[in-house]
């Protein structure tokens, strides 16, 4: 007997593989079988006629730490895409493991001022278990949330202590269930920690196979040192590296991604190296000087200094404060934004490349947030699959859901195949797309029909049905058939 069947659909496995029409049995939160199930008998069936039935989406860039114990309240801006898991703890930023702490430094401020005050990872890994988190949870450690906690002037190079006290919090996340380490060299708390520093902190992610993530030092100008640096990092650790949203900044620099695509590719020779990046010419933030010259428009997403700017052009507020942009930024920080620096062909370029990962990089804490949050994902199946025909929609699919989980070692993930957890959307490819802009970012998606979270429906037509659904993914802890079915679906 099946708990559910989902039946009549078109099943897009995440493998990359030609599409085919077949049902889906689920058993126990698991997919138990696939094929014509019309004389199974199960507790209930869900009539996916005319639709596509893929894995849940995986965003691998998301800055959801605090997102993920928060109950959903109406839509939810992962749930309603299609995402089911979400790798939080990127560029650097984790919520743990830092005891409390009043004002968090930017960009540690990018998850809010609250819930500062898990003196472990273990705790957050508990509390986040306890929330019973609506989607699945892989969560790495920060980088920059070490040094805040250990380094005592962040304005230089740690101590040889102070390194083997961040790499101890390292292991010791590693040990509760952290999947690995992510940087971010470009920010303010970690601008003066060297290579080496990375690399000692980090020796414990060797042992543990565990992986890194990495926020270039520079995504502009400095862009060829910077990637170089990651990859010598990644490199010297011996461990797998993920280059975050990768990009590339200012007029200057439109293009280059013909020369850093190949350095990657000629890296991915030698090394584990693969990247992600987001659907959109346009970043975000915390707001800094020194990215409003080499930006078309600057928008404010959010401001203590003052809120009323959130959701303004900076340009369009100087303008009428008869001020320069760059002097409105001191007086509007501490504050977020969203940058337009990127081309279009630079994206597009990135989007399509083989060891490109999808992840929304999205700022739930933000007063007028960028689209990528809500749009992210339906935007790749509609705008850039369907429409643009940039990749097929089974590559699209393979992006977010069987490329993501194999990088990650989310083993029983990313492929609708059985044994692996029951992770589902139903989507009408005629209609998915986002609806979510600059000027109305939280605008949910259109064509996710259902999704289904370790085999629970969590979402029907954009709306929240259950909120915990998820379950939090600890490396170590993961079910021990994994390995044999990752042999299968990798091979």
């Amino acid at each position: 007997m099946l708990d559910l069947i989902i039946s009549g659909g078109t099943v897009v496995d995440g493998s990359g593989a030609i599409r085919v029409q077949a049902d889906v049995g689920i058993v126990d939160g698991r997919v138990a079988s696939i094929g014509d199930l019309a004389a199974h008998e199960s507790l209930g069936r869900y009539d996916a006629s005319g639709r596509i039935v893929s894995p849940g989406f995986i965003d691998v860039h998301t800055h959801d730490d605090r997102l993920l114990l928060k109950t959903p309240v109406g839509p939810h801006p992962k749930l309603s895409q299609g995402v089911t898991t979400v790798v939080t703890g990127n560029c650097g930023i984790s919520l743990a493991p830092l005891p409390s702490i009043e004002t968090p430094p930017a960009p540690l401020s990018l998850l809010g001022a609250e819930d500062w005050n898990y003196s472990s990872f273990a705790m957050y890994l508990d509390a986040l278990e306890a929330a019973r988190p609506a989607l699945n949870a892989v969560c790495l450690v920060g980088h920059s949330t070490l040094r805040v906690r250990h380094v005592a002037h962040l304005q230089r190079a740690a101590t040889p202590l102070e390194v083997e006290r961040m790499a101890q919090d390292l292991a010791d996340a590693l040990d509760a269930g952290a999947f690995g380490l992510s940087t971010g060299l470009y920010y303010p708390p970690a601008r003066a920690a060297t290579a080496e520093e990375v690399i000692a902190v980090g020796a414990p992610l060797r042992a543990a196979h565990a992986l890194i993530t990495m926020h270039l030092r520079d995504e502009g100008d400095a862009i060829d040192e910077a990637l170089r640096e990651a990859l010598f990092i990644g490199a010297s650790l011996d461990i797998n590296t993920v280059l975050s949203h990768h990009k590339l900044i200012g007029q200057r620099n439109h293009g280059r991604s013909v020369q850093t695509l190949a350095a990657v590719e000629a890296a991915s020779m030698q090394q584990g190296v693969c990247m992600d990046c987001y659907p959109y010419s346009a970043s975000s933030t915390m707001l800094l000087a020194s990215r409003v010259g080499e930006s078309r428009e600057v928008l404010v997403t959010w401001s203590i200094g003052d809120p009323s700017a959130a959701g303004r052009s900076l340009f369009e507020l100087a303008r009428e404060r008869g001020c320069t942009p760059v002097s409105l930024v001191e007086q509007l920080s501490p504050a977020g934004a969203v940058y337009f620096a990127m081309h279009e062909d630079d994206v597009q370029r990135i989007l399509a490349h083989p060891l490109t990962m999808i992840g929304s990089d999205g700022l739930a804490h933000d007063v007028v947030p960028h689209p990528r949050l809500w749009g992210t994902f339906p935007r790749v199946l509609g705008h850039y699959a369907r429409d643009q025909r940039l990749f097929s929609l089974e590559t699209a699919v393979h992006k977010m859901t069987g490329l993501s989980a194999r990088r990650f070692g989310l083993l029983n993930r990313g492929l609708l195949a059985p044994g692996y957890a029951a992770d589902i959307v139903v989507f009408d490819e005629g209609s998915v797309g986002d609806r979510a802009t600059f000027a109305k970012p939280t605008e949910p998606s259109v064509g996710i029909e259902a999704v289904f979270v370790n085999g629970e429906l969590a979402c029907r037509d954009g709306q929240t049905v259950n909120a915990h659904a998820g379950q939090v993914l600890r490396r170590q802890r993961q079910d021990k058939r994994r390995d044999e079915d990752a042999k299968v679906a990798y091979a």
